[in-house]
């Protein structure tokens, strides 16, 4: 598996298929201005967050996730975010979401954060990969749903 991860910032002329990458896994129909927007700027600043990344075999984008100030949910205390992880299906089994949390993990740990975080509902798939949960969260809609913690420098092992 040849797979290279970008920061959205080194693809800006595929900036339209990135967004609706991201916009079509994880968007609604009302909202792709939101992503289209969050990542424009996302690519005109020097702060540490927000970013965006993909994967990419052979210029073709497989996978996505983001590094964020805040996911939505109640713990603004809690930062970087990582958020939006999704693999194409087709690739699905051969590790790449593993990868990619490592990629964004080394991105965590360069801008100095001694950890990462996340807000999810999904069951044994981030255990396996040394997240820790560390309580509950609300999200903007009230529903309430897990946190958990990554150190920075820990790796998950890719076997």
């Amino acid at each position: 598996m040849n797979i290279e991860i970008y920061d959205i910032r080194e693809q800006k002329a595929r900036l339209d298929e990135i967004v609706d990458y991201f916009w079509k896994q994880w968007g609604s129909e009302s909202n792709y201005h939101f992503y289209r927007d969050c990542m424009e700027h996302s690519c005109q600043t020097d702060n540490n967050l927000p970013r965006f990344y993909v994967a990419m075999e052979d210029s073709k984008i497989v996978g996505s996730y983001a590094l964020l100030r805040s996911d939505l949910n109640s713990r603004q205390d809690l930062e970087p975010w990582f958020a939006c992880l999704y693999v194409s299906p087709e690739l699905r089994g051969r590790k790449l979401g593993t990868q990619l949390q490592n990629h964004a993990k080394d991105q965590a740990r360069i801008a100095g954060y001694p950890a990462l975080y996340l807000s999810t509902d999904l069951d044994g798939y981030y255990e396996r990969n040394e997240w820790i949960a560390k309580g509950h969260t609300y999200l903007f809609d009230g529903t309430q749903t897990k946190v958990y913690e990554l150190e920075s420098s820990k790796r998950v092992t890719i076997s």
